[in-house]
């Protein structure tokens, strides 16, 4: 009896000690934004409501304003919302806040690796390579513009099979989208009926799957807890061994084949700068394999979902469509390819693209920030490696820059006589040091998409739509059309 005593004290200090010094590391504030008061252990988690991360943090901004912080466990976490404090950080004050946070649920795959995931030197390297590589790429017979438009032309025939039924647009987006990603990354399209070509997709998207679920979402917060527990989650880094098996067998087909003086797509580029960089670690197989995963992730789901969206939106209101298709027929007409040039004699394409991009806000968490040094912010003080959540959403409605913020509106990009204007609540790519490398392709790929599905068809929605249907469905940490059928009705 007496041994039982004891042990039962011994365990209830041991016990005692680890919630105090657990919740003496919770309030070594140091001077941090206010926010709500954590709990030992598991800190604010309860304050996040069941799978809805990104409502949870907005709720929060109501009562604790537009700087304030949270815990997701023992870890601080500094919510930024609104143009004026985003711009104040990420591009006023870019390089002390150009580290990247904590992603648990890629962390514990990627380990620093890649372009997206990476700091310091390795991610520098990276990135100046992919930005100079996608820029340049000028590569073999076909530039970029031309393989988003011989995409595009794809889909037109995709399309037309579908005999002006009702269908849902999902599938023929994501592999369109997809496949210009893999005519970059791989130097060459697959056709959509490809079993290699539809595994990469099925596995893109039950990684995305799992971890927008509650538990992939619940990782984010509890990494060491949820490490223990079942569920989705578990698969991921499944599937991530599956997506770097291909990647692998594409990059030594590349390297039998290699010849420095051509290179034919990003892989070669890669392996040519390999060679140039022997002695440089950060260049090493596991950040190639890295940063083509990354460029997958960043530009498939995103584009896809922008493209998806814009149609919905088309067929909620047909005098823009109409607008749209006047404008086609007079820049472009019928008998050519759109291409990037015509932009420019576009406004109100360009005002309604940029319409899309903020009203569907993709991305409204977007990717955790990290402090790279002490950093003094608006009479608060955010030390060297705090996590930052810099809320893109609170940007793309931020009520100082739009006039209604829930409601679609092209003249948000429009000028009094009709001119394309910027507007600071456009923020879709995020900003400062970590923008995102691909917004010039992105960017290419909504234009010409776009345009070449409207120049051939004109859109019809399966029942009358209203305002709420159109509003994006929060799916985990990212932002979804609802699920819609559209017709496709050709104009020639």
């Amino acid at each position: 009896m007496d041994l039982t005593w004891f042990v039962s004290l011994l365990l209830a200090l041991i016990i005692s000690w680890f919630i105090y010094s657990t919740w003496d590391s919770i309030y070594r504030r140091r001077n941090l934004p206010p926010g709500p008061t954590p709990l030992p252990i598991v800190g604010n988690v309860l304050q996040i409501k069941r799978g809805e991360m990104v409502k949870s943090l907005m709720e929060l901004r109501e009562k604790y304003g537009s700087i304030y912080t949270v815990y997701f466990g023992h870890r601080p976490i500094v919510v930024l919302c609104g143009y004026d404090n985003i711009k104040g950080t990420l591009i006023d004050r870019a390089e002390e806040f150009s580290g990247r946070g904590m992603q648990p649920a890629i962390d514990q795959y990627m380990n620093g690796h890649g372009i997206v995931f990476s700091n310091g030197s390795r991610w520098r390297d990276q990135r100046r390579f992919s930005l100079t590589a996608l820029r340049n790429f000028g590569m073999g017979k076909k530039s970029i513009e031309e393989r988003i438009q011989e995409e595009a032309s794809f889909v037109i025939d995709e399309i037309k099979t579908q005999k002006e039924q009702f269908i849902d647009p999902t599938r023929f987006l994501v592999q369109a989208v997809a496949n210009v990603i893999c005519s970059v990354v791989f130097g060459n399209r697959f056709e959509y009926s490809n079993d290699s070509f539809q595994n990469l997709l099925t596995m893109f998207g039950a990684v995305f799957r799992d971890m927008s679920s509650v538990c992939g979402q619940l990782l984010e917060m509890l990494p060491t807890i949820m490490s223990y527990v079942p569920g989705p989650h578990k698969r991921i880094n499944k599937s991530f061994d599956k997506l770097s098996d291909f990647v692998l067998e594409r990059v030594k087909m590349n390297e039998e084949t290699l010849d420095p003086n051509s290179p034919r797509d990003f892989i070669d580029c890669y392996l040519i700068k390999q060679q140039q960089e022997k002695d440089n670690p950060n260049f090493d197989r596991e950040n190639m394999k890295m940063t083509v995963l990354n460029l997958f992730f960043a530009g498939t789901e995103t584009v896809s979902s922008t493209l998806r969206h814009g149609l919905l939106i088309l067929m909620r209101y047909p005098e823009i469509q109409a607008k749209l298709h006047e404008e086609i027929d007079r820049v472009i007409g019928e008998n050519r390819f759109p291409n990037t040039d015509d932009r420019s004699n576009m406004p109100y394409m360009n005002a309604v693209l940029h319409e899309i991009q903020r009203y569907s806000d993709v991305l409204p968490l977007n990717v955790p920030h990290t402090t790279t040094k002490d950093v003094h912010f608006k009479g608060y003080t955010i030390p060297k490696g705090t996590d930052v959540y810099p809320l893109l959403c609170t940007v793309h409605q931020d009520p100082t820059k739009l006039d209604c913020p829930t409601k679609f509106d092209p003249n948000n990009f429009l000028d009094d006589k009709g001119c394309f204007k910027k507007n600071d609540c456009y923020m879709p790519f995020s900003a400062g040091k970590r923008m995102c490398v691909g917004e010039g392709l992105a960017k290419m790929e909504l234009f010409i998409f776009l345009t070449m599905i409207l120049q051939n068809f004109r859109l019809s929605p399966e029942k009358q739509l209203t305002d709420e249907d159109i509003q994006p469905l929060m799916a985990g940490v990212a932002n979804m059309p609802k699920f819609y059928r559209v017709k496709f009705i050709p104009r020639v």
